[in-house]
């Protein structure tokens, strides 16, 4: 933290010298370094509508090649084919499936309309149940949420990218500022208040497409069935469970939501 703070301090100072390298001590600080990634980070701020566009679709360039996305004739993808295929856009916007053949539990939704489904959680749920967690994942997209939290992640990298002026080993992790926000938004929690709002989007869309009204109840269940079996089934689901807290307490708020609504 004393290094991020330090280089950024000194970026008021620094913009007037015409050295490239200053030294603090026996470190090295690069100051053209320092002065952009203050840049960056004030820039993160003001980040525009069509910024955040831009990043969500560079983000998902970066990630769809560096996780190992399915072929379309796959088990997965069929799979996949079979439960959303009739789903182009949602509230005006276009959207896109994939599902990223590793074991994490999990699912995620950008700003740019794409969806991407861990193999571990369509392992883990029925149909029913990964259509609610899709849903769920939507909503956080529509509520802006994910947009929000792109921006946090960006103000993230430019911070790392702070950091890295002092380093020379932090400076090598955070060249790559995709992989920096990969990482910042890997660890992104939502509010209680965001993840309720979520949950109920997905019992919206999971009403519009003749799914389960239970369904989101039920995923949310299974993910604490399964942490709480601990073993291999708790390393998959940790992110998830990170990133999405209380999932107990919302399962019995969807599963009351789903009462009310079968009952009428």
């Amino acid at each position: 933290m004393k290094k991020v703070f330090l280089a950024i301090l000194l970026i008021g100072g620094i913009c007037s010298t015409a050295s490239a390298q200053i030294k603090i001590g026996n470190k090295k600080i690069d100051t053209k370094k320092a002065v952009q990634a203050g840049v960056d980070a004030a820039q993160a701020i003001t980040l525009s509508d069509a910024d955040i566009a831009k990043l969500c679709r560079e983000y998902m360039v970066w990630m769809d090649a560096h996780n190992p996305l399915t072929d379309e004739n796959s088990e997965y993808g069929q799979r996949l084919q079979k439960m959303v295929g009739h789903i182009t856009e949602i509230e005006g916007m276009p959207v896109n499936f994939g599902v990223y053949e590793v074991i994490d539990v999990n699912a995620f939704a950008c700003g740019d309309g794409s969806i991407r489904i861990c193999a571990g959680l369509m392992d883990a749920m029925d149909d029913d149940e990964v259509m609610a967690v899709i849903g769920h994942e939507i909503g956080h997209v529509v509520n802006t949420d994910v947009k929000d939290a792109m921006k946090n992640a960006y103000m993230r990298s430019a911070l790392t990218n702070a950091a890295g002026a002092v380093s020379n080993t932090a400076a090598k992790l955070s060249d790559s500022e995709l992989g920096a926000m990969a990482e910042a938004l890997a660890g992104a929690q939502y509010s209680q208040k965001q993840e309720n709002a979520a949950d109920d989007y997905a019992f919206k869309f999971c009403l519009q497409n003749d799914i389960d009204p239970y369904a989101m109840s039920k995923a949310l269940n299974k993910l604490v069935e399964l942490y709480e079996a601990g073993g291999e089934s708790t390393s998959r689901i940790e992110q998830m469970f990170s990133t999405h807290p209380d999932s107990a307490k919302r399962a019995q708020r969807m599963k009351e939501k789903a009462d009310k609504h079968t009952a009428n």
